[in-house]
């Protein structure tokens, strides 16, 4: 089976230009992972490991400093901090990805009631962002990464500020990715029930030691 996406020596490393500030810091130093269909991973760390630095350069939208990534197929990418924008209402934000993932309007409407329903925020499609709560926030921001049938989902800290149905909506919907081949990455500080991962990573000093 083709890997969905194929990490190799992937380094990154931070520096200051201000004065007195120049220290840089290597927070990747040579990670190495590779991602077939149907599979969950989890990948933990503590704060300023690098999580999600390497979560960023998994989506593609940061530039490693060295390394190689071949990525197969449609990638959804669910940051911890929520890619919206506030003065555009739910149904707004979806219309507005959907088109940029180059989905028929038909279609993101459909879509996009599908994933309500799913994650139980009917009500909120023609409120504003910035007058949800950060719980109806991040049900969207799941959504967003979740609307165009992404073939490797990428989730950093995704169920921050959940409820308890919607935990439970979470990992039903884990299930069905999984049964279409689809794989899953879940960074996090700690990983709970760990029986629902196919591997483990730790994150630490630059590198991914495999846990599981």
């Amino acid at each position: 089976m083709q890997n969905l996406i194929e990490v190799e020596g992937i380094t990154k490393t931070y520096s200051s230009n201000l004065p007195f500030f120049g220290r840089e810091e290597e927070v990747l130093k040579g990670v190495d992972i590779k991602m077939e269909g149907g599979k969950i991973i989890g990948i933990v760390g503590e704060n300023g490991s690098g999580k999600s630095t390497l979560m960023k350069i998994l989506a593609g939208v940061m530039k490693p400093d060295s390394g190689s990534i071949e990525r197969n197929g449609r990638i959804g990418w669910c940051p911890q901090e929520k890619l919206l924008y506030d003065r555009l209402t739910v149904d707004e934000t979806f219309t507005l990805f959907g088109l940029g993932y180059d989905m028929e309007r038909w279609n993101i409407r459909k879509v996009e009631k599908e994933l309500a329903e799913r994650f139980g925020f009917e009500e909120y499609l023609d409120y504003q962002v910035d007058k949800l709560s950060e719980g109806v926030k991040q049900k969207v921001n799941l959504s967003i990464a979740l609307m165009h049938d992404p073939d490797l989902l990428l989730l950093d800290e995704p169920y921050e500020g959940f409820d308890w149905n919607t935990y439970l909506n979470f990992w039903e919907m884990t299930e069905d990715l999984i049964a279409n081949e689809k794989s899953i990455v879940v960074i996090s500080h700690f990983v709970n029930e760990r029986e629902r991962f196919d591997s483990i990573y730790e994150l630490e000093d630059g590198l991914l030691r495999k846990e599981k």
